[in-house]
């Protein structure tokens, strides 16, 4: 008889929980949700060792009781995200209440700090996977000895056992596809025009060290990319198969390496592929050309991780950037007719009420077609973690609840009731402003957009 694996977001609030952001759909307005890439990967592992393989995301909604006695798996894995830990975790051990043999594993970017207390003080997990999943898993689905698989915390008697770090996947190319087949890939939609939007993981790795950012400590500081041919080729498959023509090219940084972006998007025109797709860039690796290929190839929107309105703050947080590149960045991004999505933080430990004034109106002043003001989170593994701890922002009642909307720290001058209180009124300030309104009335090409907006803009209003 053949294995079964069952991979599931939990019941939780609806979170995007690509380890790096785990951030939440419905206090952020036009945060559309994103498809469980990261558990379709591990999917496709699991098929290509035939063993049978069943994907849900609890967090839209389903019966996960009820999904887990029909399918009667031998092995089940779990996406943990830090604002919803404690409730995520639940799943495993209902699933060992209902079968006791069964293999529990958690993953998810809380591990890389706390797995070894996680596991510690819950019986009823199995075994932790730290860091990258899909040759971790492989093996686990293989039998091989735990001992002998990197990258994992098990139990073995009453010993916690750690088998060390797991290097990265160097030949990303050799992964299977995301097995998109076993997920309703129409319900994850553009916010804008409620089509199909498929996310292809094009690289993985960021070499900047930010200090609020996971992507380093999650993925390296080397960027591994996917060959363009092998990009291309998921690509085909999206659009033939699955009928997906928009999609979001998912890495730490797109336009970290200018030539392969050139060679990627070259494929696209010579392929004749007629997509579109978003990815994000830092200020500092664009240039006009660049952004003409890209426009050429697809792309219509680019997300810039501006963080703050204030030279002071940037330099604190080793963003690398300065006000001046960012405003030439977003001058370029509009002349060559991308639509552009700013990210700001709002809450970093330096913010006082002149800096969050300061990002308030550069927001304004950049003009982006859409914003995200976060507040501040010190996820584990951060620097801004340690610092938090270090320097008591972080107290000992800490909730990641709300993570992202609700501030999780004070900052050296302010606390977290009035971070909230600048946070929404920079919501408020950006999005309710009559020439942000006019123009985006001006830009709406449908009535489905129209509602979407709409909904997004009475979101704004009530919150």
């Amino acid at each position: 008889m053949r294995k079964k694996i069952f991979l599931v977001y939990p019941p939780s609030p609806v979170l995007n929980r690509e380890d790096r952001c785990q951030q939440p759909v419905k206090d952020l307005f036009i945060i559309p949700p994103l498809p469980p890439t990261d558990l379709m990967y591990l999917a496709g592992v699991a098929e290509l060792l035939n063993i049978e393989a069943k994907i849900a995301d609890y967090s839209l909604g389903g019966d996960f009781k009820k999904d887990l006695v029909k399918f009667k798996p031998d092995y089940i894995v779990a996406n943990i995200a830090m604002p919803t830990f404690e409730s995520d975790l639940k799943v495993l051990e209902t699933a060992k209440q209902i079968f006791p043999n069964i293999i529990t594993i958690a993953k998810g970017a809380p591990f890389l700090t706390c797995a070894k207390e996680t596991i510690q003080y819950n019986s009823y997990i199995d075994i932790i996977i730290v860091g990258e999943a899909e040759e971790t898993i492989k093996e686990i689905l293989e039998d091989k000895t735990y001992n002998d698989i990197a990258g994992i915390y098990y139990r073995e008697n009453l010993t916690i056992k750690y088998t060390g770090k797991r290097p990265f996947i160097r030949k990303l190319d050799e992964l299977p596809f995301p097995a998109r087949h076993l997920v309703n890939n129409k319900i994850y939609k553009r916010p804008d025009n409620s089509k199909p939007q498929a996310v292809i993981k094009v690289s993985r790795g960021c070499p900047h060290h930010c200090f609020f950012c996971l992507a380093t400590p999650v993925s390296g500081s080397f960027v591994r990319q996917r060959s363009p041919e092998n990009i291309i080729l998921e690509l085909k498959e999206c659009i033939n198969r699955y009928k997906i023509k928009n999609f979001v090219f998912w890495s730490d940084i797109f336009t970290q390496d200018r030539d392969w972006v050139i060679q990627l998007c070259s494929k696209i025109l010579e392929e004749n592929l007629k997509i579109v797709w978003s990815c994000n860039t830092r200020v500092d690796t664009i240039d006009e050309e660049l952004l003409a290929i890209m426009y050429e190839a697809g792309c219509r929107l680019v997300s810039v991780g501006v963080e703050s309105g204030s030279q002071y703050i940037l330099d604190k947080i080793n963003k690398k950037t300065t006000i001046t590149e960012i405003k030439k960045c977003f001058k370029m991004l509009k002349r060559a007719k991308m639509k552009t999505y700013a990210y700001f933080v709002i809450g970093l430990p330096w913010d006082d009420e002149n800096t969050i004034k300061q990002t308030a109106e550069f927001a304004i002043e950049l003009d982006p077609d859409f914003v995200s003001f976060y507040t501040a989170v010190p996820l584990p593994g951060t620097k801004f973690y340690n610092y938090a701890k270090e320097n008591k922002l972080l107290n000992e009642e800490c909730s990641y609840n709300g993570a992202y909307y609700n501030p999780i720290v004070k900052t050296h001058s302010l606390e977290k009731e009035r971070i909230m209180e600048l946070h929404k009124l920079a919501v408020k300030k950006f999005y309710l402003r009559p020439k942000y309104i006019f123009k985006m009335i001006y830009k709406i090409r449908s009535f489905t957009e129209f509602i979407n907006y709409f909904r997004a803009g009475l979101s704004i209003l009530l919150g």
